[in-house]
């Protein structure tokens, strides 16, 4: 096929723009042994592509890899285009985005970091690519970084106590207040903000209450709001007549798989702590499941659309 015009587009400054730091444990990682930046790196690609690609090159490692962080940080494309570029990124060998078991002990986690190789490479290269990073430790420094510090607890001194009756006409402090004056779960406040991240999954305050058990699994499970939000909003369609259904059917299909809180030490015993993710529809899976960094379904999508 002809290419049009293999001049390649203007690079973005991503240092010279805002563009936010992912939390600790996400975000950008760069592979190893990539020759350095130069002009023409990705001319072959689209002119959509080629600026992507050159916005995410500059930025640095760590850097926040979500569509809406891109869309936000540079003036071009929005946040449709900068999903269809990345995803055509991954499916010419450029990135590929993955779900990592990160922390040690009690605080065992999932992070999604999006690797990126200036080089396009092929199924072969990622897969050995992805082998090798399961089998790698945990460095000190990551697991610094990825391990969730709490803040440390300033304890007042107590004070002096006084001996006060109590009252006959004071309310018991067991009594149980209305609904509305108890605090919403995080499950709960990540189903109601969905439709504050895309408009096409606003839920009711009776659907967020329907589903809150549902999500509730996930954190259960060692995931967080911005995990989960990721996994409900990922490869939507262009427009969802029934976003309740939806959810709910995602919340079920897309149950992340449940961690002990310490990995098995038997030995010989393999303990998976890398999934590969989907880059169209963000299903995740073992690498060896997936193609150009698609799952099989999205590969095949099924003629049927009730399937």
């Amino acid at each position: 096929m002809a290419v049009s015009n293999l001049s390649p587009a203007p690079r973005a400054s991503a240092s010279s723009r805002s563009h936010p730091k992912a939390k600790p444990g996400y975000g950008k990682r760069s592979v190893p042994k990539q020759r350095p930046s130069r002009e023409g790196d990705f001319a072959l690609l689209p002119e959509r592509e080629r600026h992507i690609a050159g916005y995410v090159d500059a930025l640095p490692e760590g850097a926040a890899m979500d569509i809406k962080s891109l869309a936000r940080s540079q003036p071009l494309y929005g946040q449709m285009a900068v999903g269809s570029a990345l995803r055509a990124l991954g499916v010419a060998g450029h990135l590929r985005h993955v779900r990592c078991l990160s922390g040690e002990g009690g605080q065992v986690r999932w992070v999604t970091r999006t690797f990126w190789s200036r080089t396009a490479r092929d199924n072969e290269w990622w897969d050995a690519f992805l082998a090798a990073e399961e089998r790698r430790p945990i460095s000190g420094a990551d697991a610094s970084a990825e391990a969730p510090v709490p803040a440390p607890a300033s304890v007042p001194p107590h004070p002096p106590v006084t001996m006060v009756p109590q009252q006959r006409t004071a309310e018991p402090e067991s009594r149980p207040g209305p609904v509305a004056d108890r605090q919403p779960s995080p499950a709960f406040l990540a189903l109601a903000h969905l439709g504050r991240t895309d408009s096409r999954l606003a839920l009711s305050a009776a659907d967020c209450a329907a589903l809150e058990q549902a999500a509730a699994e996930w954190f259960a499970r060692g995931v967080d709001a911005d995990y989960l939000t990721r996994a409900l909003t990922a490869g939507l369609p262009a427009s969802v007549d029934l976003p309740f259904g939806l959810v709910r059917r995602r919340l079920r299909d897309k149950l992340p798989p449940l961690l002990p809180a310490t990995p098995p030490s038997t030995p010989g015993t393999p303990v998976h702590r890398l999934m590969l993710e989907c880059i169209e529809c963000g299903v995740p899976g073992r690498p060896e499941a997936f193609r150009d960094g698609l799952c099989r379904p999205c590969r095949q999508p099924d003629p049927d659309p009730e399937a």
